[in-house]
């Protein structure tokens, strides 16, 4: 394949490389948002699947991920709770959720599949 026939000029449109190239680029950029989407919709659909669960559960843990120093636009929280047979699971969590949370709290974690839904704080005395 000649990139430059000998009959191409520059007034002839772009030529077939960069043709290549865009449309390469434009391939890549739909189908990393048709997979980002496929991929959403199969995590909501699996959640809604689950069955929702409470449970007793500690705080063991908790994490961000993302963001630097005023930016909050990619930041995601998550916290760690391990469960009483020693199980544990770690779940996204939205800002003022995580920012309710402390390591070692103990109460009744809310979830189904990979949503958190709540966390209420017991005493220990409530617990024993």
């Amino acid at each position: 394949m000649d990139f430059f026939p000998s009959s191409w000029s520059p007034f002839d449109g772009p030529p077939p490389f960069f043709i290549f190239f865009f449309v390469l680029i434009l391939v890549l950029i739909v189908g990393a948002v048709l997979y980002g989407i496929f991929y959403s919709v199969s995590v909501w659909s699996a959640n809604n699947a689950s069955e929702r669960l409470t449970v007793p559960g500690r705080v063991v843990a908790k994490r961000v991920s993302g963001g630097s120093g005023d930016s909050s636009a990619l930041t995601k929280y998550f916290a760690t709770f391990e469960f009483e047979d020693g199980g544990r699971v770690e779940l996204p969590l939205k800002g003022p959720q995580y920012g309710l949370l402390v390591e070692g709290d103990f109460g009744e974690l809310t979830y189904q599949g990979t949503r958190f839904i709540d966390f209420v704080r017991m005493r220990k005395e409530e617990h024993s």
